[in-house]
């Protein structure tokens, strides 16, 4: 080995050691930066609520859901087999309306388990 070529080596060893360094050192620069800007933002906002101001039940007690099976809306037909119908032929306004249905039981896959 000749005195350049080794120097060449020594060069290119010595930046493998420093690249991976000041990659490491920008990383932590740039985490550094992200957690204080993260405090700063965390302190401008608005303290969290005090247990006295948490929301709380009614005095009448917690609300029930009402749970009832409905029958659906015919859906029209067109005249013809071959015509098909548009959206503004349809009844409604988007939002179904339906009537309460006689049989309240709920349909089950399985016709013995209720």
């Amino acid at each position: 080995m000749t005195a350049p070529s080794t120097e060449v080596i020594a060069s290119t060893g010595m930046a493998r050691g420093i690249l991976p360094l000041a990659a490491g050192l920008i990383l932590v620069i740039a985490l550094i930066w992200a957690v204080r800007l993260g405090i700063r933002v965390r302190r401008r906002e608005s303290a969290s609520p005090r247990p006295e101001e948490q929301p709380r039940l009614p005095e009448t007690g917690p609300t029930r859901e009402v749970q009832e099976m409905r029958e659906p809306d015919e859906v029209p037909h067109a005249k013809d087999e071959s015509e098909r119908l548009t959206p503004h032929q349809l009844s409604g306004t988007g939002t179904p309306s339906s009537k309460r249905s006689k049989d309240q039981r709920r349909r089950r896959w399985d016709s013995r388990s209720r």
